[in-house]
């Protein structure tokens, strides 16, 4: 926290649904006066520039080489980007994780998207601003339709804050000094996580595969990857132990399919949780549950990502459905699903490993089905989820812990840039470090289905 933090002496109040005052002299101004409107197509010379993508860690370029997803036979309509150019996404605000970039790079980016060219201001500061807004989804009063639309022209005509140039500038600086510190911070918690989960799955990986017993006889299981068993172990296919169910996505454009009482998964939902999923961030009616072909799942079975990313898995402590990126596993025997849960989890890569597609890297249900486990007796498989739990109990608060420590830190950030930007509080006689590493966020799970989301937007274009 900065205690150097004082708000302004004196405001004026004004009228924007989301800011009521700002320091008194600081002027206003309408979008239109700063952000110029671009569409330069790329036409024929599509090849010649980066392809980049809009997501939580801002514009980044995408691999051409590698790349998968569903775009278009030729890049023609997509619109041309330089550096210092800003990017909103315009529709579908309140379901899209990040709808502003600022864009450092020179490429090319989905006509979907609204491109700006920055004119007489600090564009960081506009982007700061923006972000700030987005953080909190504070657009809502313009919006139009289900979709969720900002109009061009409303947002346009749209007021914001304009500091002084000088402002601006030290409110940029001051920005990316304290954002840098705090990124780095959060950077190294999560690079601790990863350890702490290596450890974790050192421990289960074991557990699962070779059992508790180091001295037990061992026979070749017959799949490569897994190697030796234990004597008294099998191996089964998913499709001996569970029933699988595939999910599937309401119309977005139907009101009357969303915001009901249905928990609807989706990959995002299962990368928030630790064991157990219990809720979603969208949630379905019965008309829109039965308006497409997704299948419910009775409490206490598993819900596994089949795309975005593939392997992400969790037991569902509620009856759920889910999206076409996860599918369902209803256990049909009366093996622990706790074991099953710890042993697909120990085998994500390998799940991983059978991914393909042209679309999405997906885990197709002929290949899920057929993929084998090895299976102790139902008592062993008691004991090695008792010794699991046990084992990493320490390790489990540990990571809990610096999660609750990142989920503050993140909170400050986000509230750190609206406060600055607003005017809430006074960085300009604050001395500022030079940044000598801009330290961005990590890409988050959730930009894995932004990306996915971008793909869809092919046909959307003007």
């Amino acid at each position: 926290m900065d205690n150097r933090l004082k708000p302004y002496d004196e405001y004026n109040n004004i009228e924007l649904p989301w800011l009521s005052k700002v320091p008194n002299h600081w002027k206003m101004t309408r979008n239109k006066n700063v952000l110029k409107m671009k569409k330069e197509r790329v036409g024929e010379n599509h090849n010649q520039h980066i392809l980049l993508s809009l997501t939580k860690q801002g514009i980044i370029a995408r691999d051409m080489i590698n790349l998968k997803g569903k775009f278009p036979k030729e890049f023609d309509t997509y619109q041309s980007v330089n550096p210092g150019d800003i990017i909103f996404c315009l529709f579908d605000i309140d379901e899209t994780p990040r709808t502003v970039g600022l864009s450092s790079l020179p490429g090319m980016i989905t006509g979907a998207y609204t491109v700006f060219e920055v004119e007489d201001v600090n564009k960081k500061y506009l982007y700061y601003y923006y972000l700030s807004l987005d953080n909190h989804k504070q657009l809502k009063p313009l919006y139009t339709g289900l979709r969720k639309v900002i109009n061009t022209d409303a947002f346009l005509r749209t007021k914001m804050p304009y500091p002084p140039k000088e402002e601006q500038d030290q409110i940029v600086r001051y920005l990316d000094s304290k954002l840098a510190k705090i990124n780095k911070f959060i950077k190294n918690k999560k690079k601790l996580i990863e350890l702490l989960k290596e450890q974790k799955q050192a421990i289960i990986n074991q557990a699962v595969t070779k059992g508790l017993n180091p001295n037990a006889k061992i026979k070749p299981s017959g799949v490569e990857w897994l190697g030796d068993i234990p004597e008294g172990w099998y191996t089964v296919k998913i499709k001996q132990v569970f029933d699988i169910v595939n999910g599937a996505t309401p119309k977005s454009g139907v009101e009357s399919y969303w915001d009901g009482s249905i928990t609807w998964i989706t990959p995002a939902d299962l990368s928030k949780t630790d064991m157990y999923v219990r809720d979603s961030e969208r949630k379905i009616t019965e008309e829109g549950f039965n308006s497409c072909s997704t299948k419910m799942v009775p409490q206490n079975n598993i819900v596994l990502a089949t795309r975005a990313p593939i392997g992400n898995i969790r037991i569902n402590s509620v009856d759920l459905c889910t999206n076409q990126g996860c599918k369902g596993l209803i256990l049909k025997t009366t093996d622990s699903i706790s074991y099953l849960f710890y042993s697909l989890m120990s085998n994500e890569k390998q799940l991983q490993r059978l991914g393909d597609g042209t679309t999405f890297a997906e885990l197709s249900n002929s290949k899920l089905s057929v993929f084998k486990l090895p299976l102790p007796p139902l008592t062993e498989q008691q004991e090695i989820v008792t010794y699991i739990e046990t084992k990493t109990q320490t390790i489990d608060k540990a990571i809990e812990r610096i999660n609750k420590e990142i989920d503050l830190i993140t909170e400050y950030r986000t509230s750190l840039i609206s406060n600055v930007v607003t005017g809430k509080v006074d960085v300009r006689n604050i001395e500022v470090e030079e940044v000598l590493e801009e330290i961005e966020e990590d890409i988050e799970d959730s930009d894995e289905e932004m990306l996915e989301k971008e793909e869809i937007y092919v046909g959307e274009e003007d």
